[in-house]
């Protein structure tokens, strides 16, 4: 089964709230936004974002210029019935990221438990090669993961866990890190995952 296949299956077959990534709001990630001082109109980026309620904040906040992409084209058709007429205000894209060839570039790149699926060098230096490709030269970036004390299988999937030093030092090469912490997400079934959420810059050459 390929990743998409994998992808569509999950959603699918369970709602929103039996996922385990399920969160009723994005308080990290939104906390981000503000710190980071994301402007109203800047260009988003949300990947992986799936059927999350991410997208639905940054509406309600009074952004834009949202993008969200997501491997499932299930994922990103219930996010659309959920957000009705407002959906039209976002950019759909179904694709896997690796291969995200757009003629646009973003200021704000979001991924929140997307980038921990990458279990081969190769896949994550598609993925960062894409980045650096659609990042604005003064773009931002986050990236929320599981840490080393986190799951090491998600979905059935295995999953590549990180720390501080491991992540910002694959980043490095485009990436400068601004902030790094580590947060506890309480999952619907009452467990606990361990994740990691950094903020990068894009560095200027």
């Amino acid at each position: 089964m390929n990743s998409k296949t994998h992808w569509e299956k999950i959603y699918n077959t369970k709602q929103l709230s039996e996922v385990s990534w399920y969160q009723p709001r994005p308080e990290v990630s939104l906390a981000f936004v503000n710190e980071l001082k994301i402007a109203k109109d800047a260009a988003i980026i949300d990947v992986g974002g799936g059927d999350s309620y991410f997208v639905d904040q940054l509406l309600q906040m009074g952004y834009t210029d949202i993008t969200v992409l997501d491997i499932s084209k299930s994922a990103i058709s219930r996010a659309k019935e959920r957000l009705g007429d407002a959906a039209k205000r976002v950019n759909w894209i179904v694709s896997d990221i690796k291969d995200l060839s757009v003629d646009k570039k973003f200021d704000f790149w979001h991924d929140r438990a997307a980038f921990h699926f990458l279990t081969t060098e190769e896949e994550v230096q598609q993925y960062l090669s894409v980045a650096e490709k659609h990042l604005s030269p003064s773009g931002k970036m986050v990236i929320g993961t599981f840490s080393t004390s986190g799951p090491e299988k998600c979905s059935g999937l295995p999953v590549k866990q990180y720390n501080e030093e491991s992540l910002s030092g694959l980043l490095s090469r485009w990436f400068q890190k601004i902030k790094c912490i580590s947060v506890d997400h309480t999952t619907p079934f009452n467990t606990i995952q361990n994740f990691l959420f950094c903020s990068f810059k894009k560095l200027s050459f």
